[in-house]
């Protein structure tokens, strides 16, 4: 696992799948900027801040996804780290229900289970319209930038580095997600759009890249998950519940479902491309003999 020297004393902390950025506050001090995850990537990052001598003072979150928050509680408790999050996913990691409320489909047995870890205490709420926050002395720019996750931020360092989070993909992650996640897609793609804003002097992608200019990687983003769209609109014949499109989509898609909790996550991916296609009017929803069925537009048939 290695460190990359992005500009100044920002840095990443490069976990094979993930760039995790870090602000250098002195030589022993630094802000995370997302902890990853904890299972196969806590160790291998406590290595790098030991072998370092990091400590921990504090984190930033761009949003609270298992692979952004898993470290979070265990470095707050190992170095009282004071963590800086927006407000409505602080809310999603402040209790188990409020989990359960997140990931809907799944139980509150499960939820405690395997996500114990992501409850933790924010110390610091970033607001809606906040466009900045002093944390230890250091003072980031905040980007409002909603969509793949409920209340997700992009964040600026001192350097002029625009950690851009899960807002885009990077092209090698293009090259091989089938359908990338979107919590709502419609805020998502308005959320692609506003990075054409920035004017930065590198930007990091979490999943996984640094760009000198992102102009291009934002219209091949807004292009590849329309995209995704446009084909499951093409796969929707006649009138269809969404566990009907689910079946027809996995197949297109080839995405394997083998067990209760990947149908959930698949659930959860696909409802966003459905609504996203409602929302723009290319499908109506309808009641049939009881269910809930999406149907290709009049107009757009």
């Amino acid at each position: 696992m290695d460190i990359l020297k992005v500009k100044g004393n920002t840095y990443c902390i490069d976990t094979g799948i993930t760039y995790i950025p870090f602000y250098k506050i002195n030589d022993k001090e630094i802000i995370m900027l997302d902890t990853g995850r904890e299972r196969g990537e806590r160790e291998r990052i406590e290595e790098v801040l030991e072998k370092n001598k990091f400590k921990v003072t504090a984190i930033l979150n761009s949003h609270a996804h298992i692979d952004h928050i898993g470290n979070n509680k265990y470095f707050k408790d190992k170095y009282n780290s004071i963590i800086a999050m927006s407000a409505y996913e602080a809310i999603i990691c402040s209790s188990e229900v409020n989990l359960k409320l997140y990931y809907g489909s799944e139980t509150l047995k499960f939820v405690k289970e395997h996500y114990d870890h992501m409850v933790f205490k924010t110390d610091i709420i970033i607001e809606e319209n906040q466009h900045e926050i002093l944390l230890c002395g250091v003072d980031f720019k905040i980007i409002s930038t909603p969509g793949h996750s409920p209340a997700h931020i992009c964040i600026i360092t001192p350097d002029d580095i625009a950690y851009i989070g899960d807002a885009l993909i990077s092209y090698e992650l293009m090259e091989g997600a089938k359908m990338p996640y979107a919590y709502i897609l419609s805020e998502d793609m308005k959320s692609k759009a506003k990075l054409y804003d920035l004017n930065c002097s590198k930007y990091v992608v979490a999943h996984k890249g640094i760009y000198n200019n992102i102009t291009k990687l934002i219209n091949d983003n807004i292009d590849f998950y329309e995209s995704r769209a446009m084909r499951i609109y093409e796969a929707i014949d006649g009138s269809m519940t969404m566990e009907e499109i689910m079946k027809i989509i996995s197949k297109k898609f080839n995405i394997n479902i083998n067990n209760v909790h990947k149908y959930y996550f698949m659930e959860r991916m696909l409802k966003s491309y459905v609504e996203y296609l409602h929302e723009i009017e290319k499908l109506e929803l309808i009641m049939e003999n009881g269910f809930l069925k999406y149907t290709k537009s009049i107009q757009t048939r």
